[in-house]
Order: structure tokens, then sequence, then C-alpha cells
């Protein structure tokens, strides 16, 4: 099992590679685009602008790779910024074009419904999970969170909310292609058990 790490110039790929360790899986950080076939998974992680990260995924031809993978019906899971960038579109610094793998887009919190919470969302916080091989084992785990906008999405592809003001996604599913939002890097051991879930998928 190769998992391929993309390396887009977005940051926090040590420690994504460090928790696959911990877990005893092969990741490898990978950036170039023609290498991504090789892998068996693919992890999309990511700190930082969206469209800074679309315009790195666009110029390397990692975004054109990265919809051929899919095609072929092999898992990827998008972190972070990684599972916003799995959508159509995103309000961040402007309308930007995400990769179009689920239907939806990208916003920032309410400012009327989050008043009195401080935006970005940062710490632990519960994930309300729906069954899916993702969550296998776990229930409502609590994780770490660092983002100021999330996704608004139909309900078919929506595997896990979590409630800061408001009720928002904060896990995605549409068929081989999976999104979290919080940090399972950083979650100590049920962010472990999610990747460790995301190996053994399809196993």
């Amino acid at each position: 099992m190769k998992i391929g790490i993309v390396d887009y110039n977005m940051g926090n790929l040590a420690s994504v590679k460090n928790a696959f360790k911990k877990i005893g899986a092969n990741a490898e950080v990978v950036k170039d685009a023609q290498k991504l076939k090789n892998y068996d998974k693919l992890i999309l992680p990511g700190v930082g602008a969206f469209a800074d990260a679309m315009e790195h995924l666009n110029k390397t031809g990692l975004d054109k790779a990265i919809k051929e993978f899919i095609k072929t019906g092999k898992y990827l899971l998008g972190v972070c910024l990684g599972m916003q960038l799995l959508f159509e579109t995103s309000e961040e610094f402007g309308e930007n074009k995400g990769l179009g793998l689920i239907e939806g887009r990208v916003a920032y919190f309410d400012k009327k419904k989050t008043k009195g919470y401080k935006i970005p969302h940062m710490g632990w916080n519960k994930l309300f999970n729906k069954h899916s091989p993702l969550f296998n084992g776990l229930n409502n785990p609590y994780l770490y969170f660092v983002h100021s906008l999330h996704a608004l999405c139909d309900e078919k592809y929506v595997i896990g909310k979590t409630i800061y003001g408001y009720e928002f996604v904060s896990a995605v599913n549409k068929e081989n292609v999976f999104g979290i939002q919080p940090h399972p890097e950083k979650s100590h051991k049920e962010g472990l058990k999610i990747l460790k879930n995301f190996v053994e998928m399809g196993a």
C-alpha cells in the first residue's frame, strides 16, 4: 500500500507523514503530477489560502492528475484546506474555483450566528459522525480544528457535522472522495484512527 501526500506548497506535510508513520503506513510526499498514478491512495492536506493552493495545483498540472487519479476509483482524502479544495468554489478573498470533485461551495462562518465566538474556529471540538468507513470504531470524536470557512453542500455528501455557533459540515464523502475539516494528524489517538481507517479502505 503506497500512500501519496500531495505537496502543493501549502505546508503541514511533515506532521501528516509522521502521523502515517505512527500507524505503520508507508506514506511519501509527492509533488510530481506524473507520479500520482503510482500511488494506491492520496492525501490532499493543507493550511493556507484557497486561491494560492489552486494556483499551484493548476500551474503544476496536479489538478488534472488528481482528477485522473479519482477516475481510476482509488481513494482520496482531503484534510482541512485539502477538503475545501474538493468543492466547486470558495468565497475566501473573492470567488475562487476549486477542483469541483464534490458539488458545493466553501463560505466564511456566518458572523451573526457566531457572535461571541472567535474566528478562526481553533481548538478541539466534537465531530458528530454518520456511519462511514472513515469513522469505523469511532463515535462522535473530539478533533482539532483551525479554519475560518466551511463547506456548504447537499446533505447526501455529508458524513460529519460540528457545532460552532451553529451546525456546519465537517466531513464529506462522494464515492471514492473523502474530506475532513479538522486535522486528524493533530488529533491524537482518534485522529490516527481516522487515518488508519482510510488506509484500510478497500483492503
